[in-house]
């Protein structure tokens, strides 16, 4: 892969709640994100570095969303990590769950949710056996429990797609809508799994050997890349350690819980084709924003969110867009 070229910060915006874990940008070019107690914030005026943005707030899980989809009548899909997937009107506020169990398994730990051409939600869920308060134990010991969900239109009940996924996460659409791409973060790899035409229902590769860990992914339209966050980069230690034996991953996650946690100074983000290339690799080795756990573009600007941070960062686009 190319060597990066340099994230370039333009301003950072403190927010009236902490984490805001995924952001996602609307029709007229304000962010929607989710916060750790549980409300749904709008920004607006993000792009304006002469003004301080408007922050209004449209709804409150009663959770800790995570992963957002924009639905076309205008309310919000939210995975939320206590409460499961839900729907949120967005000019009522209201809050109502959509589906919160797996045969019978409750959902914790959702992380991420697109709608599908035919009006299938699916959703990934990132490990059956940590929490979110305990994601580092997961990312550590590699349960591999991570999980691809379809929910079909007019039911409560998920069918389990895919399963053995190394911390399933961000998920976005193909430009003609016949694939998912879905981000494995502890493996450093996208995924690609078949909609439609003779492979549906089959998954593989699609985007290996990642420079870091991917998180969130999102695309602006069919004819723009995937944008993809890099929560961190790659850890050669962590590497190794996944080829351990069970025993051993299982003790180095129990010590990983303890130990104080801060995030490398490393922010990055990539852009990919339809093709799995790398359209784009920003990078910042020395960043006062960490963690990034999720990218979209407004206004001619990237905009950054962090499951570790209490704001978000507006950057400038990558040179050439």
């Amino acid at each position: 892969m190319d060597r990066p070229t340099t994230l370039r910060p333009i301003r950072h915006v403190r927010l009236p709640g902490h984490g805001p874990e995924d952001v996602i940008a609307d029709p007229r070019g304000r962010i929607l994100t989710g916060v750790a107690d549980g409300r749904i914030l709008r920004l607006d005026g993000l792009a304006d570095p002469g003004a301080p943005p408007r922050v209004e707030t449209l709804a409150d899980t009663g959770g800790r969303p995570l992963g957002l989809e924009l639905l076309p009548g205008g309310d919000l899909l939210v995975c939320d990590a206590e409460r499961g997937l839900l729907r949120a009107d967005l000019t009522a506020g209201t809050v109502r769950v959509l589906a919160d169990e797996v045969a019978g398994e409750r959902l914790r730990f959702a992380s991420n949710v697109v709608a599908g051409p035919d009006g299938s939600l699916f959703v990934t869920v990132s490990s059956r056996r940590h929490p979110l308060h305990h994601w580092i134990a997961d990312i550590v010991e590699d349960t591999r429990t991570g999980r691809l969900l379809r929910l079909a239109p007019g039911s409560t009940a998920f069918e389990v797609v895919l399963e053995g996924l190394r911390f399933a996460n961000g998920l976005a659409l193909s430009a003609d809508g016949t694939f998912l791409v879905l981000a494995e973060t502890s493996a450093c790899r996208l995924t690609r799994y078949w909609l439609t035409g003779p492979r549906a229902g089959e998954s593989g590769p699609f985007a290996e050997n990642l420079p870091g860990m991917p998180d969130n992914l999102w695309r602006s339209g069919p004819d723009g890349p995937m944008w993809v966050a890099l929560a961190g980069p790659r850890v050669p230690a962590l590497d190794v350690l996944h080829r351990a034996a069970p025993a051993a991953r299982r003790a180095a996650a129990r010590a990983a819980v303890h130990a104080p946690f801060r995030p490398t100074g490393t922010a990055a983000v990539l852009a990919v084709d339809d093709d799995g290339r790398v359209v784009h690799h920003l990078a910042s080795r020395r960043s006062a924003f960490r963690m990034v756990t999720s990218v979209c573009t407004t206004a001619g600007h990237l905009v950054l969110g962090s499951l570790w941070e209490p704001g978000v960062a507006v950057c400038a686009p990558p040179i050439g867009g």
